[in-house]
């Protein structure tokens, strides 16, 4: 007996397994659902490979796609997308969480535990309220910017193809999945369109920045309205960082990219590209027409991405902030990395250069092998894996043309940018600490 039980404990599975194998389950579910006959306008159903990296980039509120979402999906293939947009942002766990607790069923603490983890949350106590604060503030906002956009979208497409067309693209903002319904015509390519539109560029802007900076910094400014001072330390950082990679590129933009328009439009366009990095994937001007310049401070962008406990991904500001803030402590001789008068652990520290490491080894790595595979130039494909590992869905249009392999590598670059390095690590590895030692040696580095 006693045997068996220790066997039972040790297949009880961590909050991490719990979390990569949600994900994973809901992108083969949705791949099931996206190749039967009735997801496609042209009644065959999707091939597996093309569902699978559709599903896998709806979950992974990526954007990246290699069959139109306008032309090629019916109407319920679009909605299973939106779904699958739906449950990618607010988190494969939140939404079952949601479930149980509206079926009244009681959350144990294993299972409180498994949703902190999700969530990226400090504290165990309060998190079903927490929870049920982040499905009311989804609802809400997604709705909102579903009504502003309506209008401008009705106009231009009718009543019943305008007001789906402003709830698909408010939640896929919000979401900051970048999937949109204007198919590859060349009016409508993405919101190109609408880049002179400012109630539809000012919407999008604040659904990708209210989804990106996460929903513990959006608590926090709930509770202590507009007085700064009072936010936590975390939420001082993200929102002062997210400030600061919005205006700063945004004033690159202007300067040297977008100068042959009209202010207005400029000033719409700037703005736009720089907040859709982080990690959107809309866009409302032809990224082909962005210099090289332009092109690799959007990689660095895709690669930061939104903020912990939100719907974006990327490496987070927050890992940028620490670094950043690291390598002041450094030059200024400092011995801790510190915010607002607060001093971060050295644990994280070592956590936020663990992250680095793995997301440009990979972005890295996957732009090489597809650039070897395709014989397309270098930039081009570590624009496409930076979009990918970043869950942007920003893309220079070499994504539908790649083969199987490459496409394999997007896949799992999504998934890892949406899942979390550190996540997939914990999984994987067992989190054994050694009860000794080494002894020490200097080292010099630089």
């Amino acid at each position: 007996m006693e045997k068996k039980g220790r066997e039972h404990h040790r297949k009880v599975l961590t909050s991490s397994q719990i979390i990569i194998l949600g994900f994973a389950g809901a992108i083969l579910a949705g791949a099931c659902l996206l190749m039967l006959p009735i997801a496609t306008r042209d009644g065959q159903g999707a091939l597996f490979t093309d569902a699978l990296f559709t599903a896998t980039s709806a979950i992974c509120v990526t954007g990246l796609i290699v069959q139109d979402t306008a032309t090629y999906w019916s109407g319920f293939g679009q909605t299973v997308i939106l779904l699958l947009i739906q449950i990618g942002g607010m988190g494969v766990v939140t939404v079952a969480a949601a479930i149980a607790i509206a079926s009244g069923k009681k959350i144990g603490l294993r299972q409180r535990s498994i949703m902190k983890d999700s969530m990226s949350v400090h504290k165990l106590g309060g998190i079903v309220k927490f929870t049920g604060f982040i499905l009311k503030m989804t609802l809400f906002i997604e709705g909102t910017g579903a009504i502003l956009m309506a209008p401008v979208f009705v106009k231009e497409f009718g009543i019943g193809k305008g007001s789906w067309y402003a709830i698909f693209h408010s939640i896929s903002a919000f979401c900051n999945a970048g999937f949109d319904l204007m198919g590859v015509r060349e009016k409508y390519s993405s919101l190109v369109h609408f880049a002179g539109q400012p109630l539809i560029n000012g919407v999008i802007m604040a659904l990708i920045v209210i989804g990106g900076i996460g929903f513990m910094t959006w608590e926090d400014i709930g509770k202590n309205q507009f007085r700064f001072k009072k936010y936590r330390m975390q939420s001082k950082v993200i929102l002062t960082t997210t400030l600061l990679l919005i205006v700063i590129p945004a004033v690159y933009f202007y300067a040297f990219e977008f100068t042959g328009m009209e202010i207005k439009e400029r000033v719409l366009v700037s703005l736009f590209q720089s907040v859709t990095p982080r990690t959107a994937g809309f866009n409302t001007i032809d990224l082909t027409r962005i210099s090289e310049t332009g092109i690799g401070i959007m990689i660095i962008l895709m690669l930061i991405g939104g903020s912990p406990g939100s719907t974006a991904g990327g490496m987070k500001t927050t890992t940028f902030a620490v670094l950043s803030s690291t390598a002041v402590s450094v030059f200024r001789r400092r011995a801790h990395t510190h915010f607002f008068g607060r001093r971060i652990e050295e644990e994280t520290v070592r956590e936020a250069a663990t992250i680095l490491t793995m997301y440009l080894v990979l972005f890295l790595a996957g732009g090489f092998v597809i650039s070897r595979i395709e014989g397309i130039s270098l930039l081009t494909c570590l624009f496409e894996t930076g979009s990918a590992i970043g869950t942007v869905g920003l893309t220079l249009g070499i994504t539908p043309k790649l083969g199987l392999v490459s496409r394999l590598i997007l896949i799992g670059l999504m998934y890892f940018g949406r899942v979390g390095g550190l996540t997939i690590i914990f999984a994987t590895v067992s989190g054994a600490e050694a009860s000794g030692r080494y002894p020490k040696e200097a080292m010099t580095v630089g």
